[in-house]
């Protein structure tokens, strides 16, 4: 069904219903700014259509794979021993031992997969600090069901959005709600005011006051903590929503800083908390691919485990299995370049990985011995599903081949509904890489 409803949507791509198309996607872009920098978020004109068998498929064991994550979770919180394998910081540590005062750390993520030809799929990392681009591609799904080509596509496949915003918004207030609910929250969107998504954070606000919960968007080097208040100016906050990677906050920041101040002492509520910090590390995968830990997990998450998990190590000397072998590890990294890739544990957004295909064997040898001397996983390369979108390129349409990445959204590390989709000329995807964009996720009725 999926090859015949994307032959007939290319079909449909001439005349007025081209040229609708393509004035409400610029309109929509200029309208909403929907940029990263100065690149176009979606330079395509045709959505991910998944049939509604497979996104279910997808979703029900996404939900296996998030709850073995919760699990794996708590024990990290009380077994330093196991926690000790993700190569927290100290200052990590000062901040994941702040009680959130809600169930689940991860409020909002994102489960970054690939999509294959036989159907299936492969995760490769977990982004439950502050997974973004969900605003985006809520609005793009809007801005493609309102054109007319879409319309048209849909006489013949029926197809429906899952709304983002509202989710996000219910999220935060059931975390909110756990907490303590003190009164009708003030919000906070915090984030370095010079980072490329500030249009996704005024996307949010907007439809936060649209709600009528006030909402502002701040800095975290602007706040303040005086009076028993978290601070924007005079505006008092008692609900964050963090946008601002833990990391990098502890980077500028330090670990004591206003906003943790303010978490530590129950002042003001944060979602996500500072405990996605032990869930965002890539080593995370190494401990679920682990059979050691399967204790943790009952058999049908072991079995999703297996399905949709890479092997993945920490890299370190000494022996270890592979489906089952047992090999030297660094051995074995650098004889299997082909079939590899290696990533820094900390790292987000693709910076520092390295595909060892893309590599020559030199290079990718001397990649394996500096990163013995930090925190890094080898993880095995998954297959990467390509499909053919009309790309938008100075106002000309050409089809052309692009890499798919979906990413099914988690909530409250108990849900999983609707799911990100960014597209690239090359294998390693990201919206800033060659040729990269986004695209919405439309469903295909039966």
């Amino acid at each position: 069904m999926i090859s015949d409803a994307i032959k007939h949507y290319h079909s449909l791509l001439h005349g007025r219903l081209l040229e609708d198309a393509i004035d409400r996607l610029l309109a929509g872009t200029a309208q909403h700014n929907l940029t990263f920098g100065v690149r176009p978020i979606c330079t395509v004109l045709r959505p991910m259509l998944i049939a509604a068998e497979r996104y279910e498929y997808i979703r029900r064991d996404s939900e296996l794979v998030l709850s073995a994550i919760r699990k794996l979770g708590n024990a990290l919180m009380t077994d330093k021993t196991l926690r000790a394998g993700l190569d927290l910081s100290a200052a990590e540590e000062q901040l994941i031992a702040i009680e959130p005062g809600f169930a689940a750390p991860d409020a909002s993520g994102r489960l970054d997969a690939f999509l294959d030809s036989r159907g299936d799929f492969s995760f490769v990392e977990y982004n439950a600090d502050s997974p973004g681009g969900l605003l985006y591609g809520d609005v793009l799904s809007e801005l493609f069901m309102e054109m007319e080509l879409v319309c048209e596509f849909a006489k013949r496949f029926p197809v429906r959005r899952v709304a983002i915003r509202p989710r996000i918004l219910q999220t935060l207030l059931d975390c909110y709600r756990q907490w303590g609910w003190q009164e009708r929250p003030r919000i906070a969107i915090v984030d370095w005011k010079e980072v490329n998504t500030r249009a996704e954070f005024e996307i949010c606000r907007h439809y936060f006051e649209s709600q009528g919960y006030p909402t502002i968007i701040v800095d975290p080097r602007d706040l303040e903590y005086r009076g028993g208040w978290l601070r924007a100016g005079e505006f008092q906050i008692n609900l964050v929503y963090k946008r601002v990677v833990v990391g990098e906050l502890i980077e500028r920041c330090c670990a004591d800083n206003p906003l943790t101040r303010a978490v530590k002492e129950r002042a003001v509520c944060l979602a996500n908390s500072f405990r996605v910090q032990a869930l965002m590390k890539k080593t995370l995968f190494a401990l679920l691919d682990d059979p050691t830990n399967e204790y943790l997990f009952t058999p049908e998450e072991i079995a999703s485990l297996r399905r949709h998990i890479p092997w993945t190590r920490k890299l370190t000397e000494g022996f270890t299995t592979y489906h089952g072998r047992k090999v030297d590890l660094i051995e074995f990294a650098v004889s299997h370049r082909e079939q590899l890739v290696l990533k820094p544990n900390g790292d987000y957004g693709g910076r520092g990985v390295m595909l060892g295909w893309e590599s020559d064997e030199e290079k990718w040898r001397q990649a394996i011995e500096d990163a013995l001397g930090a925190s890094f996983v080898i993880q095995e390369r998954v297959e990467v599903l390509q499909e053919t979108f009309p790309t938008l390129t100075g106002g000309e349409v050409t089809f052309e081949p692009r890499y798919v990445d979906f990413d099914p959204y988690t909530w409250g590390g108990e849900e999983v509904e609707g799911a990100g989709v960014r597209l690239s000329s090359s294998a390693l995807l990201n919206v800033t890489a060659g040729g990269g964009s986004a695209t919405p996720l439309l469903i295909l009725e039966t």
